[in-house]
């Protein structure tokens, strides 16, 4: 497990990370609408879609850490030709506990009848779901026709995510013609139930995605793509609002193996491996009840700063480091140490005076780079009055100023690099 305190110190990971025992919520956003009264196959099909999510329901009777909620739209209102209600949704079954009766004996109650306001009932049902810390908050929407009322589901369901009042919906559209599935992609998690024999195991696997979490590890690959780098600090991050889920040091056990970790499927990630420059990989999407590898290029060398033999002046000497050819730092690193980088080829400017600029260094997978600058020598100066001035080194007979006196300053003990 990791242990969390107020400075956030990353420590190395036991085996197994898990998550936090959540509550998990369901929302069934079910369609009434008028069109459901039609045949699909042998019956209608708000007999077939009832019937099948009762059977559900019953299943899911004795489940911990699980509330159920129904909300239904198109049952109210009558839809006449040229006349709709788009106000026509309505939360059936508060969200809680112990709820799964209660929605059974409400679905047996519907007579279809109205419109189809897809993208009104979920922005309603966002106040559905009341303040927790511990839950995760799914919809599963389940219906056979497109939005009716000219707003934009699509919309109001990455806002909802945005906001992290809800995880992606799920939809199971019942007998939808191929030309509008492709309405529901940017909604969430589209499943065709296009047959009633499909609909019963959709709808289970559906239930089972958004109770189940999922194991994962993450491998950290060397030059050759073997799994051996490792000891870097990993931060996971939910891509869809930006929230940091795990922060953990990824290890190796003595078979070779990472840690695994558990996680939502339901989650797109954003996983940041601290390596020098980082490496961010995006997009991440999991197989739900499968265990998942993902594979992060992080190949590294080492870089070695050192003085010349003997006592320095340079103390605190740093030298900032950047991608070849580029000005965007990736870090100062100060001498006589040694760092880790991803490999790849770096320049190097040292702050001595004058400052120095090494191009072109290489850090090879696995080998040590080392880079060792002269030792210095100190200037003193001493003047006996304020003024202004400059020292400067000479350079292929040109004067280059190395240090500018401020007022005040014409005198003093200055540390340089070997020259004229």
């Amino acid at each position: 497990m990791l242990k969390r305190t107020i400075l956030h110190i990353i420590l190395v990971m036991l085996p197994f990370i898990g998550m936090a025992q959540e509550t998990t919520r369901i929302l069934f956003v079910f369609d009434a609408s008028n069109s459901m009264n039609g045949y699909w196959e042998r019956e209608r099909k708000i007999v077939t879609a009832t019937k099948l999510l009762s059977e559900t329901l019953e299943s899911l009777a004795n489940s911990d850490n699980l509330e159920l909620g129904l909300r239904v739209y198109g049952h109210q209102t009558k839809h006449v030709q040229g006349k709709q209600d788009c106000d026509d949704t309505e939360l059936v079954v508060s969200i809680g506990p112990d709820r799964n009766l209660i929605i059974k004996k409400e679905l047996e109650r519907l007579t279809p009848q109205g419109t189809t306001p897809i993208a009104r009932s979920l922005e309603r049902a966002a106040d559905d779901f009341t303040p927790c810390e511990d839950c995760r908050n799914i919809i599963i929407l389940i219906t056979d026709g497109i939005e009716a009322c000219d707003e934009d589901p699509c919309a109001v369901s990455r806002a909802l995510q945005a906001k992290g009042i809800i995880l992606k919906p799920f939809i199971i559209g019942i007998g939808i013609d191929d030309k509008f599935k492709s309405t529901f992609e940017c909604v969430g998690n589209y499943f065709d139930a296009g047959k009633e024999e499909t609909f019963k195991q959709v709808l289970d696997i559906v239930v089972t995605q958004a109770l189940n979490s999922t194991s994962a590890q993450i491998n950290l690959l060397d030059a050759q793509g073997a799994p051996t780098e490792t000891n870097l600090p990993l931060s996971i991050y939910n891509q869809d609002n930006g929230v940091l889920i795990h922060n953990f040091v990824h290890t190796l056990n003595k078979f070779g193996d990472p840690d695994t970790i558990t996680l939502d499927p339901l989650h797109t990630y954003h996983i940041e491996a601290h390596t020098i420059p980082p490496v961010h990989l995006t997009d991440v999407k999991l197989k739900p009840g499968e265990h998942n590898i993902i594979e992060i290029p992080a190949a590294q060398g080492d870089l070695e700063l050192s003085c010349g033999q003997g006592r320095s002046e340079y103390a605190d000497l740093k030298c900032r480091v950047t991608r070849q050819g580029s000005c965007e730092e990736v870090n100062v690193q100060s001498f006589d140490t040694r760092e880790r980088y991803l490999t790849g080829t770096y320049d190097l400017e040292i702050q001595t005076i004058p400052p120095m600029v090494i191009q072109d260094v290489e850090i090879r997978a696995n080998e040590l780079t080392p880079v060792k600058i002269p030792l210095p020598g100190v200037l003193l100066l001493q003047t006996g009055t304020n003024g202004f001035g400059a020292v400067f080194q000479m350079v292929d007979n040109q004067a280059v100023m190395v240090h500018r006196f401020t007022y005040g300053e014409s005198g003093g003990r200055f540390v340089l690099q070997p020259g004229d």
